[in-house]
């Protein structure tokens, strides 16, 4: 029977990856540098390969160093999950959550629903990160975070995907503007306008642009913000006006200013709010769980009966 390294040196060896330094690789492990850098030898010894080129400046994985890094941290993601998966047979939702939120759903979704969850899950510890939704999916490969919560479509590799509700688009203009004397605005409308849009990197961009079905255009590039209320207050010094999702409106963000929402004409405008994970994680079962539940939430927030979720769908 081969000997199998055991799950602490691979740990190691991602750790060393992740870090390119032994002292930071064996802080982040919670072991001295000389533990950390026996048991990368060790690994090697075992192996019969050699997995670091050490110098006197930096650590340089070799190419085998650099593939059987990144191996082990599915190994290791696959035993949390086996972990988690055993505690939540008992209860579901238990214990530690570690969930990417991006920017222009965090703050205007999650102080709705999180009492919710936290009553009817009170043993669940939900860890939040947010940031961009390209960094957040590198986080969610490399085992960093459990459980994305994102507006899809959105091309992220190996995950499976639940969508859970529309969010719809409206226009947003200061009251001044000729097109809030509409009562709703045809899309044609937008090509001549002065739209203000998040800078590149926030997919908000590129869902507003596709569900207004809208080119790229200099006319949009001269401006761009880096949130939504950032825009908001763009549009309110009459910049020029800008697309919001019910969401953000929902939440109160035109409070104070000028500015008035309008109702967009056409068919899906929209984003799709829903979560992702890894694709063949053995908690979909419970990720597909808290999906539901925080549908559940929301709706409970604003007094209307909860919608059945979309079943889960590879990306």
């Amino acid at each position: 029977m081969i000997s199998s390294p055991s799950l602490r040196q691979w740990r190691y060896l991602v750790s060393l990856a992740e870090n390119r330094h032994f002292g930071k690789a064996a802080e982040a492990c919670f072991v001295t540098q000389s533990t950390l850098s026996a048991g990368i030898q060790e690994l090697e010894t075992q192996l019969e390969a050699a997995l670091v080129d050490r110098t006197k400046r930096k650590v340089v994985l070799t190419p085998l160093g650099e593939e059987l890094a990144g191996r082990a941290r599915e190994l290791l993601g696959q035993a949390e999950d086996m972990v988690l998966l055993a505690r939540a047979a008992a209860v579901p939702l238990s214990g530690p959550l570690r969930l990417g939120v991006i920017p222009t759903i965090s703050p205007f979704l999650l102080p709705r629903v999180l009492p919710s969850l936290r009553k009817r899950f009170p043993d669940l510890r939900l860890f939040l990160r947010e940031d961009l939704t390209a960094r957040l999916i590198e986080q969610l490969q490399n085992g960093k975070l459990d459980l994305l919560l994102i507006a899809l479509p959105y091309e992220g590799g190996a995950l499976d995907t639940m969508t859970l509700f529309d969010d719809d688009f409206l226009l947003a203009c200061r009251s001044d503007h000729p097109l809030a004397r509409r009562n709703a605005v045809k899309l044609d409308d937008l090509a001549d306008a002065q739209l203000l849009l998040l800078e590149d990197g926030h997919c908000l961009r590129d869902h507003a642009l596709a569900a207004c079905r809208l080119p790229p255009s200099p006319r949009r590039d001269g401006f761009a913000a880096t949130s939504l209320h950032t825009l908001v207050q763009m549009v309110d010094s009459g910049l020029g006006v800008t697309l919001l999702p019910q969401l953000a409106l929902d939440a109160g963000i035109l409070r104070g200013t000028d500015v008035a929402a309008r109702p967009l004409q056409g068919d899906d405008v929209a984003r799709h709010i829903g979560l992702a994970w890894r694709r063949g994680t053995q908690r979909a079962k419970e990720f597909t769980l808290f999906g539901e539940a925080l549908v559940a939430a929301l709706h409970q927030s604003d007094g209307r009966p909860p919608e059945t979720s979309s079943p889960a769908k590879k990306a």
